[in-house]
C-alpha cells in the first residue's frame, strides 16, 4: 500500500489530500494561501490532512503540487522584470505575437545573428556586446529568442553563456521551451517563462521545505499544464509549463472523481474560472499553444479557457445607463471579509468611520496590504512613494491613495505583487447570504452595504439592503460563468465568433424559454462537471441557468489536488529533417544541425536523438520505466515526374509512472 499526498497552491486556497494507492481518498483539508511566505499555506494544509488521517509523515511515498500561482500571475499582469536578448530580428517584430504587451516596457536588445530557415547562419553574433548590455540591466532574468533557433540553436546557448558569466541571473532559451517556429511567438513564451522563474523557484523550495519540515521525505513531482508530471528541478527551470497546471490537474481529478467520458468542466476558484473539455474520458489539448489571459503561448497545455472570474473577483459598479448593473473581476482582489478576519479592529474601524459619513466615497470598503518578502526592484519614483506608505497591516485605500497618477502607480504595485487590494467580492456576498461562513461575515455585510449606497444613472441606490447587493452580485456571478461556459461549449463545436453566440439575445430567450410567436429553447448537451470550493453553493444556480446536468462530486473542493496525484510523468521532444539542397539531408537535432545524404539516415539519427533526450527528461522527473513511442510525418513532392523529400517531422513521447519512496523494496506506482 502507497500513501500519496497531493497538494494545490491557489489563488485563495491550498488545498492537501491523501490518497491510497490512487483508489481512495483518506482525508483533505485546506488553508488559506499565503501569498508573502507560501510554505505557511502548504504547511498548514498538510498538517490538517495528517492530523485527520492519523497517516504518519514517514509513510508519504509520493508528494505531487499542482498551482495556479503561475496562471495568475499571467492574468493578473505580475511577475518580476525581466531582459529580451532578441537575435536575428528587427524592432518591428516586437508587436507581433502580442511580444511588446508581454514586455510591459522591460528592456530589450534588438542584436544582428541568427540562423536562416535550413539553419545556416546569417550574422555573426557580437557576444561581448551581449554581455557588456545584460551586465548593465536590474532585471531578475533573461529571455533569448534568436532567428530560426530551433533549426540551429547556437547562437541562442552562446547568448545564454555569455548572460550566466556577466550576471549570474537566470536565462530562459527560446528554444528549449518549444521546436515551432514563430519566433515572435516563441520569444513571448520566453519571456513569460523568465517573469514566472522567481515566483515558481519560491513556492518550490518553499514547499519543499515545508514538507522536510513535517518529516516528509518524498520526491516531489509538479503538474504541467497538460495535466503530466514534472520533477521539481525541471518546474524550476521551465515554470511557463506550469501555468494551467492548476487547472489541468482538476480535469484529471475531476475524471477520476466522476468516470465521465463527455463533459464541460468548470473550476471556480479565487482569481480565475476555468473551463476545459473531457472526450473519451481525456482531457482535449490546445493544438495553438496554452492561453493565458490575453498571451497565447507555445506551451502544450490543456485547452482551457480562463475567464478573470472567481470568488475573489473585484465587484465593480457598471454607471453606464439608468439602472446601472453588477460586474465582475477580471481584477483579483481580497475578500473585506479574510482582511476583517486577520485584522478585526482595523477594518471594522475603518468601515464604521466610512458607515457613518454622509457623501460616499470612491475608496469606501476597499484597503490595502503590502505583502511581506517581495523584490521591489525598478520601480518608478511615485510607485515607490505609495509603497513606502503601505504597512503589512491593512489600511484603507484611501489613506494611501491620494491621486489619480498615484491610484496608477498602485496598479503597477499589485501587478508586481508588492500589495494586495481588499474589496467587496462575490465571496463577501455568499458571507451576507449565510451560504459561507469562514471568515467575518459581519465585514462582508457593512462592505455590501457601502456599496449599495452608490446610485446608479437614475439617481437611485443600487440597492437598499446589503442582502440585495449580495443577490445581485451572485447573480452576475451565476450568469457571467452560465456565458463562460456557452462560449466553451460553442468554441469545442467549431462555432465562428463563440463570444457573440454565447451573449446573443435569442440565446438569452432560449434558455429561459420565453414564450413568443418563435418557440426557442436551449441548453447544453453534455453535463458539466462543478469544482472548486464555492461550486456546491454557486453551480446549481448555474444548471437551472444553462438548462444542464450539474455533477456536484464529494471532493470537488480538492479535485486539483487530487489529480495531482493521479497524473502521469509524460514528456515531449520534436524535430526536423529538411532539405536546404537536392540530395543534402539535414537533421536539426538538438543542439546543432547534421548534414547526411541519406534520408532515412537523416531521420534515423534524428529519432535516436529524441528518443534519448525525452528518455532522459522522463528519468528525471522521476520516471521509473519509461515507454517511448514515435511518430514521422515525412512530407513529400512530385516534380517534374520525380518524387522529391521536403522535409520529416518526428515526435518522441516518453511516458511512465513516477518512481515513489519506498519502505521497502523499490515501488512503481
Amino acid at each position: 500500500m502507497a500513501i500519496l499526498l497531493g497538494v494545490d497552491t491557489g489563488g485563495t486556497y491550498t488545498d492537501a489530500v491523501l490518497m491510497r494507492d490512487e483508489e481512495a481518498v483518506i482525508a483533505s483539508a485546506k488553508a488559506l494561501t499565503t501569498r508573502q511566505d507560501l510554505a505557511i499555506g502548504v504547511r498548514g494544509a498538510v498538517e490538517a490532512v495528517l492530523a485527520q488521517s492519523f497517516v504518519s509523515p514517514a509513510d508519504i511515498a509520493l508528494a505531487s503540487l499542482s498551482t495556479t500561482l503561475a496562471t495568475n500571475a499571467l492574468v493578473e499582469g505580475q511577475g518580476a522584470r525581466v531582459a529580451l536578448i532578441y537575435i536575428g530580428f528587427s524592432e518591428r517584430d516586437l508587436a507581433a505575437q502580442g511580444l511588446a504587451d508581454a514586455l510591459a516596457g522591460d528592456p530589450v536588445l534588438v542584436i544582428a545573428g541568427g540562423h536562416s530557415h535550413s539553419g545556416a547562419e546569417v550574422a555573426p553574433l557580437d557576444v561581448a556586446e551581449i554581455a557588456d548590455w545584460a551586465a548593465t540591466q536590474d532585471v531578475s532574468a533573461f529571455a533569448i529568442a534568436a532567428q530560426f533557433g530551433t533549426r540551429n540553436p547556437v547562437h541562442e546557448v552562446a547568448a545564454r553563456e555569455a548572460v550566466r558569466a556577466a550576471t549570474g541571473r537566470p536565462v530562459t532559451c527560446s528554444h528549449e521551451l518549444s521546436a515551432k517556429l514563430g519566433g515572435p511567438k516563441r520569444a513571448l513564451t520566453a519571456v513569460l517563462n523568465a517573469r514566472l522563474i522567481g515566483l515558481t523557484h519560491r513556492l518550490i523550495g518553499r514547499a519543499e521545505g515545508a514538507l522536510r519540515d513535517l518529516g516528509i521525505d518524498a520526491p516531489l513531482m509538479v503538474v504541467r499544464g497538460d495535466g503530466a508530471l514534472m520533477s521539481a528541478a525541471q518546474a524550476q527551470e521551465r515554470p511557463i509549463e506550469t501555468i494551467l497546471s492548476g487547472p489541468a490537474a482538476s480535469i484529471v481529478g475531476a475524471r477520476w472523481l466522476t468516470g465521465a467520458d463527455q463533459a464541460l468542466v468548470s473550476d471556480i476558484g479565487g482569481t480565475t474560472t476555468d473551463i476545459a473539455v473531457l472526450r473519451k474520458g481525456q482531457p482535449v489539448i490546445d493544438p495553438d499553444g496554452a492561453r493565458v489571459g490575453p498571451h497565447r503561448t507555445m506551451v502544450e497545455a490543456v485547452a482551457m479557457r480562463t475567464h478573470g472570474l472567481g470568488g475573489d473577483s473585484e465587484v465593480r459598479l457598471e454607471s453606464e445607463g439608468l439602472s446601472g448593473g453588477v460586474a465582475l473581476g477580471p481584477r483579483r482582489v481580497l475578500p473585506v471579509a479574510l482582511v476583517a478576519q486577520d485584522s478585526p479592529d482595523l477594518v471594522h474601524k475603518a468601515l464604521d468611520e466610512q458607515m457613518n459619513r454622509p457623501i460616499t466615497g470612491e475608496y469606501d470598503a476597499r484597503f490595502v496590504r503590502r505583502v511581506e518578502g517581495q523584490d521591489a526592484v525598478g520601480l518608478p519614483e511615485r510607485a515607490q512613494a505609495v509603497l513606502d506608505r503601505i504597512t503589512v497591516t491593512p489600511q484603507p485605500l484611501a489613506a494611501v491613495v491620494h491621486t489619480r497618477l498615484e491610484s496608477q502607480a498602485l496598479r503597477l504595485l499589485v501587478s508586481r505583487g508588492l500589495v494586495q487590494v481588499a474589496g467587496p467580492t462575490p465571496t463577501d456576498a455568499l458571507h451576507v447570504l449565510g451560504q459561507f461562513t469562514h471568515w467575518d461575515a459581519t465585514a462582508s455585510e457593512k462592505a455590501l452595504a457601502l456599496l449599495a449606497r452608490n446610485r446608479a444613472g437614475s439617481g437611485e441606490r443600487y440597492a437598499q439592503t446589503p442582502q440585495e447587493m449580495a443577490e445581485q452580485i451572485v447573480d452576475a456571478l451565476t450568469r457571467a460563468t452560465g456565458t463562460a461556459l456557452l462560449e466553451a461549449a460553442f468554441a469545442e463545436d467549431g462555432m465562428e465568433d463563440p463570444t457573440a453566440l454565447a451573449q446573443h439575445p435569442l440565446m438569452a430567450r432560449g434558455l429561459r424559454h420565453s414564450p413568443g410567436l418563435v418557440h426557442l429553447t436551449a441548453g447544453l448537451s453534455v453535463p458539466v462537471v462543478g469544482l472548486g470550493a464555492s461550486a456546491q453553493t454557486t453551480y446549481p444556480a448555474v444548471g437551472q441557468y444553462l438548462n444542464a446536468e450539474m455533477l456536484l462530486p464529494d471532493h470537488g473542493d480538492v479535485a486539483n489536488a487530487i489529480g495531482a496525484v493521479t497524473g502521469r510523468i509524460r514528456m515531449l521532444r520534436e524535430g526536423l529533417v529538411s532539405s536546404p539542397s537536392e540530395g543534402l539531408f539535414r537533421a536539426h537535432l538538438p543542439d546543432a544541425p547534421q548534414d547526411f545524404r541519406d534520408a532515412d539516415a537523416a531521420m534515423a539519427m534524428l529519432e535516436a536523438s529524441l528518443s534519448a533526450a525525452a528518455t532522459e527528461d522522463a528519468e528525471a522527473a522521476g520516471a521509473a520505466s519509461v515507454h517511448v513511442q514515435v511518430w514521422r510525418d515525412v512530407k513529400r513532392a512530385e516534380i517534374e515526374a520525380r518524387d522529391m523529400f521536403v522535409e520529416a517531422r518526428i515526435v518522441v513521447e516518453a511516458t511512465g509512472r513516477p518512481r515513489i519512496a519506498a519502505h521497502g523494496p523499490e515501488t512503481v506506482l
